[in-house]
């Protein structure tokens, strides 16, 4: 059941390339493919059906839901640069503590510390604010929490204190 779920933001984001960026077709598909996103990892384990294909099924799905949003929502939105490199140097961050997991565990490492589900819940919310809040205000304040949940997730990964999933 988790992993059809799972298929359905998979579903909801393709179907999202189809609509205008925010029109009220492309926010029902992007609401849906949030709540998917939140109610897969529950079920699965309520059901005692984690498995490793669900884990990669949920990351491929995040990953299109992410590439969508990026083809439809940047395009219409102005971002102001030292926010642009804001978000390059929390990437370059997630980037390395990819590498430093790698390389200490031999395997990729997907740490969910909780700053890491509030920053997702805070990403999630954000394109839905763009009417009614400034994003240099509200992009700011989430790319606060995303920093500090990188540098948090680097250190579980370095001390080992990680809940890898």
């Amino acid at each position: 059941m988790a992993n059809i779920i799972t298929g359905i933001r998979i579903v909801c984001s393709i179907a999202m390339l189809f609509f205008p960026a925010f029109s009220p077709a492309f926010c029902i598909l992007y609401v849906a493919a949030g709540i998917s996103d939140m109610i897969d990892g529950i079920v699965a384990r309520k059901a005692g059906t984690v498995s490793e294909f669900g884990s990669k099924l949920d990351t491929a799905a995040d990953l299109v839901l992410v590439t969508v949003c990026l083809i439809k929502i940047l395009p219409v939105t102005h971002i102001p640069m030292w926010l642009i490199i804001w978000i390059i140097v929390i990437a370059a961050i997630k980037g390395i503590n990819l590498i430093s997991g790698y390389v200490m565990h031999k395997e990729f490492v997907a740490v969910h510390t909780v700053m890491n589900k509030v920053t997702g819940i805070l990403l999630f919310i954000l394109p839905l604010t763009f009417t009614i809040i400034d994003l240099k205000y509200s992009g700011a304040f989430v790319s606060a929490f995303a920093t500090f949940a990188a540098i948090q997730e680097g250190h579980s990964i370095r001390t080992g204190n990680e809940d890898r999933i």
